[in-house]
């Protein structure tokens, strides 16, 4: 079967569009319809079902995704091993904060090292990453976390993340020489989605403690929870790479809070038979000096 076929197959699951997809890899879009014909007449099975205005996998579909990545890494993994090129795609999930604020400049020195690699960066949350690199979608997925999320993964921990509790420069706790969790009693809050790891640890630690708190609004990404705080009365609690250039500018103050349950560490989680190549090697070893893991780069690791 034509390894191109595969690859067009991947595109149009990840992107859930035939037209998306034909985008992406420059195709027409009666190219990408083609293809997957043949892919599904070949496997004598449909492997997409409409579902509203887009598509979703099939049951069949879903295996085939499973075995396509695999075919694809091994196919990207055999080309890195016989031409020593630097070339094929590097697939990335995070979370918001981290791609828009820790990730581009570590994204531009691989970029300018290897010129014929193609990164797909995709935001997401916690539990579609982790299940995109079990899967073998991903093959690197970044989040932030206070500890090993899944164990059946490798985990390399990036660094610490502080988070910081964040209002509007005029805001009455700004006045406070030191926050503590009673004076948190009542305040309105900024929150992101309920299942984001730093707003699940905050909500823990508030009603472990009493604390009565309010959500004054519910939002997808930090950029969007920054502009209302600096906009509204509420507080919100977020990665301090999220924050650190409106607090420098003085469009948001940092409050003197801290609570020893509320820490977090930026960690890189792996399938643990992921092949290393060249590039994810030293993408890996120059974020903040963290090694590649206990796979050597170019080496599959233990099972």
């Amino acid at each position: 079967m034509d390894l191109i076929y595969l690859q067009t197959f991947r595109e149009v699951a990840l992107r859930q569009s035939f037209t998306r997809a034909a985008e992406e890899l420059g195709y027409a879009q009666s190219s990408v319809t083609t293809q997957i014909q043949k892919l599904e007449k070949s496997y004598g099975a449909e492997l997409f079902e409409r579902f509203g205005r887009g598509l979703r996998l099939t049951q069949a579909g879903e295996e085939l995704l499973k075995i396509a990545a695999q075919m694809l890494e091994l196919h990207q993994q055999a080309k890195e091993k016989l031409t020593l090129q630097g070339g094929g795609t590097l697939a990335i999930g995070t979370i918001d904060s981290v791609a828009s604020y820790y990730l581009p400049p570590h994204i531009q020195r691989l970029r300018r090292a290897y010129p014929e690699l193609a990164i797909r960066l995709q935001a997401d949350r916690e539990d579609a990453i982790l299940h995109k690199v079990r899967e073998g979608e991903l093959d690197a997925g970044f989040i932030l976390d206070s500890g090993a999320a899944d164990p059946a993964l490798r985990w390399t921990a990036i660094r610490e993340e502080p988070l910081v509790l964040v209002a509007h420069p005029l805001h009455p706790l700004t006045k406070t020489e030191a926050v503590g969790l009673a004076q948190l009693a009542g305040t309105e809050w900024f929150m992101s989605e309920d299942t984001c790891n730093y707003r699940v640890m905050l909500e823990k630690v508030l009603r472990a403690n009493g604390i009565p708190y309010r959500v004054g609004l519910e939002l997808g990404n930090p950029e969007a929870i920054k502009r209302c705080v600096m906009a509204g009365d509420g507080i919100a609690l977020l990665p301090r790479m999220a924050a650190a250039e409106e607090i420098r500018r003085g469009e948001l103050a940092a409050l003197p809070f801290a609570h020893p349950e509320l820490r977090l560490e930026l960690r890189l989680a792996m399938h643990p038979k992921k092949w290393i190549s060249r590039a994810l090697a030293d993408f890996i070893a120059g974020l903040s000096g963290a090694a590649p893991g206990p796979a050597e780069a170019g080496e599959t690791g233990a099972g």
